[in-house]
This record gives C-alpha cells, sequence and structure tokens, in this order.
C-alpha cells in the first residue's frame, strides 16, 4: 500500500502531545509511549483525549487523521490534515458522475446489491436466498436513491433477522437501533460500522478523490463524507454481522464487555479494548488477489476499493464494489 505507518488505537483516556518529532500518548498508568510521527497512519479514538495544538501541527504535517468514536461507537467526527492529495481532474469527473442521474442510479444499485451479497457471503445460509432474489428483482426498477435504501432496508431487517437466530439471547438485535443503540448487539454493530468507516475514509485521503463526493448516500446524509459511507457498505458485512456472528458462536464476547441501561448500551472499557483487538486482528489478515498474484491484508482491500472510483474517474473503468471471493 503507498499509505506508510500503522493505525494506532487508544481504548482509554489519554493525553497526546509532541516531543521532537514524535507523538507521546500518556496513559492512565503515568508510562508514556513514544511513537515516532513516520510510524503513524491514523489514530482511532474510543475515549476521552486530550491533545494540544502543538501535537494537532506535527499530526497535519505528517498527513496523520485522528478519529474519533462516541461513548456508543458513532463515527462522531475526525481530524483531517491541512493538505489533501485531492485532484481537480477527478473531482470534476466525481462531480461529473454524481450529476449523470442514470450513471449515479447504476452505481447506487450495484453498491446495495454488492452489499447485499456480501451480507448473505457473511452470514453463509440459503435463508436469505429468498430475499436477495426479492431485492435483485426490485432494484432495476427503483429510480431514485430513496428508492433503493428502502429496498436495501428490507433485506437487511430480514438479514437482522436471521442473524438473531444465530445469537444468543442478551446479544441479540432485535431490531436495529442507532444514536444510541438499545442492545448489546446494536452496541457491536454500530462500533464496528464505525470502524470501517473510519479505515474507508483514511483510504481515501491517499486517493485524488474528495470524500465528501459520493452515489448512493449523496442525497440522505449531508454531515458525512458520502463516497466513504458508499464505500464502506460491502465491508460492513466483513467486519459487522460477520464478526459479531463468530464472535457469539466462539464465545469469544461477554455480557461484562457491554454497559447497558433503559433503552441504550455501549461497550465497556474491556470490551472496546477486545473490540480494537478483534479489529486489528481482522484488518491484518490476508487473501489471495487474482489479479494482482500475491497476498493482500484486508485493511489492502479496502484502499485497493478507492483505486476502483479512481479508476472510474480517470479512466472511465466501470467500477464494481467488492464482493469477497474465498
Amino acid at each position: 500500500m503507498p499509505a506508510v505507518g500503522r493505525t494506532y488505537w487508544l481504548t482509554e483516556p489519554c493525553r497526546i502531545r509532541r516531543e521532537d518529532n514524535s507523538v507521546r500518548i500518556e496513559r492512565p498508568d503515568g508510562s508514556p509511549v513514544r511513537i515516532p510521527i513516520t510510524d503513524i497512519r491514523d489514530l482511532v479514538v474510543f475515549d476521552h483525549v486530550d491533545v494540544n495544538t502543538s501535537a494537532l501541527s506535527l499530526l497535519s504535517r505528517n498527513g496523520v487523521a485522528v478519529h474519533v468514536l462516541d461513548h456508543y461507537g458513532n463515527h462522531a467526527g475526525h481530524f483531517s490534515p491541512a493538505e489533501s492529495m485531492s485532484s481537480a481532474t477527478a473531482v470534476r469527473r466525481q462531480v461529473e458522475i454524481t450529476a449523470d442521474a442514470e450513471q449515479r442510479l447504476a452505481i447506487s444499485r450495484s453498491l446495495v446489491l454488492a452489499t447485499a451479497e456480501n451480507l448473505r457471503w457473511a452470514l453463509d445460509t440459503d435463508l436469505l436466498d429468498s430475499a436477495l432474489e426479492s431485492l435483485k428483482d426490485a432494484l432495476p426498477t427503483c429510480l431514485s436513491n430513496d428508492a433503493i435504501m428502502g429496498q436495501e432496508g428490507n433485506f437487511r431487517r430480514t438479514t437482522w433477522a436471521v442473524l438473531d437466530s444465530r445469537l444468543p439471547p442478551w446479544l441479540r438485535m432485535n431490531g436495529r437501533s442507532r444514536r444510541p443503540p438499545t442492545n448489546a448487539g446494536n452496541a457491536f454493530i454500530s462500533y464496528l460500522n464505525a470502524l470501517t468507516y473510519a479505515r474507508v475514509l483514511t483510504a481515501l485521503r491517499s486517493t485524488p478523490l474528495h470524500p465528501a463526493i459520493g452515489f448512493l448516500h449523496a442525497d440522505t446524509d449531508r454531515r458525512r463524507n458520502t463516497l466513504a459511507l458508499d464505500l464502506a457498505e460491502p465491508f460492513k458485512p466483513l467486519f459487522a454481522e460477520r464478526l459479531l456472528r463468530r464472535s457469539a458462536s466462539q464465545k469469544h464476547l461477554k455480557e461484562s464487555d457491554f454497559e447497558t441501561d433503559v433503552g441504550r448500551a455501549s461497550l465497556s472499557k474491556d470490551g472496546r479494548k477486545k473490540i480494537a483487538a478483534l479489529v486489528r486482528e481482522e484488518l491484518a489478515t490476508t487473501v489471495h488477489h487474482r489479479g494482482l498474484k500475491r497476498q493482500v491484508s484486508y485493511e489492502e482491500l479496502i484502499h485497493l476499493e478507492a483505486l476502483k472510483v479512481v479508476r472510474l474517474c480517470l479512466e472511465g473503468t466501470p467500477y464494481k464494489p467488492f464482493r469477497p471471493w474465498w
């Protein structure tokens, strides 16, 4: 991958300070960790962080982004370096493509279908076959993004019901809830979806694309970077529903990993550490890429997905959303 450095996951309250050309992370136990700035790709913050302008200046000059998740696992925001790799040529083509209703709708349909097929793959069950066929029949008749996302919502509700049948009672979602999640299952999905979005946003910053000019979410979510939301969709089943199913079957999660109250739930301190370790391990997993003829990590697959949109904009190569081939 062209991006250098590693992602650092800050799961506990800490202070971030500059020390020469390094970042010093001061932890609650008083033992500081010093990281050379060249070793940092981005930071993902799960808890309260105290950072000063000197540290932010160092991060910005070296192209390091900071992603902030709130208490309930939502992507609360991010600090982006002042300099961007966005190219005027690529951005103009992004705007032209998204302004072409026919082309934009075709890409939106392909994103929703790929996401649905990836959910079917992630849950590995024929119980979704009928719903998937219904979605395939309905998508060509959808003439707006709202209609497309309505069909996606119908399919996801079926998916979550099937997923619940494979989870212990305390971890079942009982329908999707957000801001805040109402139970442990929804809290897990919210955290994993936010982390997937953060990984996509970091990947997009190393391309000439503008992360706020998207296709599927362009008219439905103006508060976030809609291209990052779009490209996160096909990867969410890989990291969210799939890992929830696996964690449940392996009894990796415990009720104590979550903090629950009436109508709201979030990960506990230990739960955040466990999820961060789980995602780090998953992102490092490699598969053989048939086109590149070499092993690539899941993290690199996200970067390669962003490059597909670059080729769409600069070379006119049709965009085909990610689907697992292994």
